[in-house]
């Protein structure tokens, strides 16, 4: 059967159509016999998300992003993707849009959430995700460092001007003058150690004798106090304690009042007793000097002795 030209026409017309769809298909990254399920995400931003980007599932390429469109007037965007029908997730899986390299590009990743939830169908929106990237995460510790450091030199920079408000002409020259006057210190300082240093090599052997004496004198010390030991120096230290507490002890009685020495100590009549007998006997013996008749009586060739009669001045006249 020949065909006319007009069929020939008519099906070169419809295979360039057809050639088109699935070439536009293929520029989409979708294909017309596909029969895979269309999911949606809503973000607030996309950051360069492309349509035909690979969506994964732990790391296994399940489907593309098909479309990208804005939802509203509010700016978000809904991202329509596709996934084929090998792996079933649940309607509670989150979509994550997530940085593919360090300079740049983004890609979508599903997180299934296993649960008891039924799984998603064909038309539904999962919850979306965003997941900082490697530049967005220096900046983010990067700003707070940033803050610190601008806080930091505008501190500087107030105490650079304080210091230089503070530091006059008359200032700076007293500075400078301490300063070299510092460094004289510091010069003498090392001649002075300089100094001591040879000193120190030019009595090396006097040190050494010295220090040789201190050993030996220190070797004494440490035999007397051996010898100390060794004799009963601790005993007789002991034994003179106990007899300080005795005394101690027996001062304590005679301060109370207590034993006979106490009682003499602390009895007031005896003693005016004692100094009244002893004033009595001052006062006899001096009467005894001084009248000797009044108490020895000695009769010559049998004469009577006179009586002694008391002199006007006699001591005892007074009592």
């Amino acid at each position: 059967m020949k065909l006319s030209r007009e069929v020939k026409t008519g099906i070169l017309v419809l295979l360039g159509i057809l050639a088109v769809i699935m070439g536009f298909g293929y520029l989409k990254s979708s294909s017309i016999f596909d029969n895979s399920r269309t999911f949606y995400s809503v973000y607030d931003h996309v950051g360069g998300l492309q349509t035909g980007t690979q969506v994964s599932l732990n790391g296994l390429v399940v489907g593309t992003v098909s479309s990208i469109r804005f939802r509203d007037t509010s700016g978000k965007l809904v991202v329509t993707f596709m996934v084929n029908n090998d792996f079933e997730f649940s309607k509670n899986s989150k979509v994550e849009l997530f940085d593919t390299g360090i300079i740049g590009g983004k890609g979508l990743q599903i997180i299934p959430a296993f649960d008891d939830a039924p799984n998603a169908q064909s038309g539904d929106t999962l919850q979306s995700a965003t997941k900082p990237g490697l530049t967005e995460l220096v900046q983010q510790n990067l700003t707070p460092l940033q803050m610190s450091l601008e806080s930091t030199v505008s501190d500087a920079d107030t105490l650079l001007t304080n210091i230089n408000s503070i530091l006059d002409a008359r200032t700076k020259r007293e500075l400078q003058q301490s300063i070299v006057g510092l460094n004289q210190l510091v010069g003498t300082f090392q001649g002075s150690a300089s100094k001591l240093n040879t000193l120190l090599e030019a009595n090396g052997e006097q040190l050494d004798s010295t220090l040789k004496n201190v050993n030996t004198i220190t070797g004494n010390f440490s035999k007397i106090s051996d010898s100390l030991a060794n004799a009963g120096l601790g005993k007789t230290l002991a034994d003179l304690q106990s007899t300080v507490s005795s005394l101690n002890l027996v001062l304590g009685k005679i301060e109370r009042g207590e034993g006979t020495l106490g009682k003499m100590a602390n009895n007031e009549e005896l003693y005016n007793n004692l100094a009244e007998v002893s004033r009595e006997l001052d006062l006899l013996l001096q009467d005894f000097r001084l009248n000797p008749k009044r108490y020895v009586n000695v009769s010559v060739f049998g004469k009577k002795q006179k009586e002694y009669e008391l002199p006007e001045n006699d001591p005892a006249n007074k009592q």
